[in-house]
């Protein structure tokens, strides 16, 4: 008998878990780790519903941190099967995983020295020798539709998702599940990405399935007709005349990478000045080389733009902070500026650092260009909360906060219905997840109304039957 368990990525777009079981074979479908709200976090911390030791293998959509922070953890405690997922995503895992590692033991050495604890003392989820134990785990192979052997009588087929580079649907077979022999087909959309937008593929049409685990991070909200170049053209030059700094919390993959191209674009069409443009990220730095080196991945214009041996993601002045030291010296600087440092959502990281400084100057501006959850300290901000905690500290709110609409590399409901519309045949169960409660429940709404399909929300918990 096969199931499945929802361990995360449900009433939450953050811990994304999910066990495929069949033939006494188990394996796990991303392994992320929660972020936002304390009670969340905390589950970072609790032993799984699942014995790690049991798990015969894993599979990754993407790189995102809330689809693969957990996998060091897990490692830690016990697993010792093969993480399979696509080449472009096993490249840049062997950037964040050790980044996220540094990050838990920095955050734990902060805490320690500066008695911020209520353990003691404060430890790491993990380490970076757990971090570089995973990365000798990754097995990547091609996004590319093929069917590759997970365990016996288990094949999925990788294909681009167009949410950032080396994001994948990936269908997931199961060999002779039923009792007539017939095997049971499950399509898990990872995160999906919306149509036309720049540097990477427009999602793969959907393989026909049994079963569709469908993201719903929009599924109550549309993208609309948003110029977002003409917004962050207005908000630099605003900034610019202002002369004060500009700070843009960001994803280290995916939008650290469109927020440069956006910026370089901006620049030779003549509508922004040419600030100084400062990546605080490390890993941002080396995710932005991951990019330009997977070429079957990219839309036509990247894809032109390098044969004409120019970079498509360098700004007229730009450079990175490599070190801790090089990054606090940033605050010492003057005059208008551009700043991207991680996380996208204030949750951790330099960016924080920054924060503390930028959002008390009236001067200043902070630009959120992603989606804000539920409980962090960017939600908060962007909804308008006039003083925010950062690492034990109030501070208070007074710069220019703006929002970048047009960036979010997730489909909004009407674009995953027209990537639904490719299936070819009515899936028997789909099940709505990686969305709050609210945007899970619409998204499941508008697949019954457009297509009058089975579709469940599933609960942190519920354990599924396929038959």
């Amino acid at each position: 008998m096969a199931k499945i368990s929802f361990y995360g990525g449900v009433g939450t777009v953050t811990g994304s878990k999910y066990l495929l079981e069949h033939n006494n074979q188990k394996i796990l479908i991303d392994c992320g780790l929660f972020q936002g709200h304390k009670e969340l976090r905390e589950r970072n911390w609790q032993d799984p519903p699942f014995d790690a030791r049991e798990i015969d293998a894993v599979i990754i959509t993407h790189a995102h941190i809330d689809h693969t922070g957990w996998l060091p953890r897990l490692v830690k405690l016990g697993f010792r099967g093969e993480v399979t997922t696509s080449r472009a995503t096993g490249d840049l895992l062997k950037i964040l995983l050790p980044d996220s590692a540094r990050l838990q033991e920095e955050e734990a050495d902060y805490r320690n020295r500066h008695a911020l604890t209520s353990h003691t003392p404060a430890l790491p989820l993990y380490d970076e020798d757990d971090a570089r134990a995973t990365l000798q785990k990754i097995r990547p192979v091609p996004n590319d539709g093929q069917p590759y052997e997970i365990c016996p009588g288990i094949k999925a087929s990788f294909m681009v998702a167009g949410h950032i580079m080396g994001a994948s649907l990936v269908l997931v077979e199961l060999e002779n599940a039923r009792p007539d022999g017939s095997s049971i087909r499950f399509l898990f959309s990872g995160d999906l990405g919306h149509y036309d937008q720049p540097i990477v593929k427009d999602p793969a049409p959907p393989p026909d399935c049994d079963y569709l685990m469908c993201e719903s991070t929009y599924g109550d909200r549309l993208h609309g007709e948003i110029d977002s170049e003409t917004q962050m053209a207005r908000i630099i030059n605003e900034a610019a005349r202002r002369g004060g700094a500009i700070l843009i919390p960001a994803f280290a993959v995916g939008r650290t990478q469109e927020v440069l191209y956006m910026i370089r674009e901006l620049e030779e069409q003549k509508r922004i000045p040419v600030l100084p443009v400062i990546v605080d990220s490390p890993m941002a730095a080396q995710a932005t080389q991951v990019y330009n080196r997977w070429h079957e991945e990219h839309d036509r214009e990247y894809a032109s733009i390098l044969a004409h041996k120019r970079h498509p993601l360098r700004t007229g002045s730009m450079s990175t902070a490599s070190s801790r030291d090089e990054s606090k010296k940033l605050n010492q600087l003057q005059g208008a500026r551009i700043i991207i440092s991680a996380s996208g959502m204030l949750t951790g990281g330099r960016v924080l650092h920054h924060a503390m400084r930028v959002l008390q100057d009236e001067n200043a501006t902070i630009v959120f260009v992603g989606y804000q959850a539920s409980g962090t300290t960017g939600r908060r901000v962007q909804e308008g909360e006039r003083e925010v905690k950062i690492m034990k500290h109030w501070i208070p709110v007074r710069c220019h906060v703006e929002k970048v609409e047009g960036f979010s590399a997730h489909a909004d409901w009407k674009a995953v219905l027209q990537w639904l519309s490719g299936l070819r045949s009515e899936p028997k169960m789909v099940f709505t997840t990686h969305g709050e409660p609210e945007a899970a429940e619409a998204m499941a709404g508008h697949i019954r109304e457009r297509f009058a399909w089975n579709v469940i929300v599933p609960q942190y918990g519920d354990v599924v039957e396929l038959v």
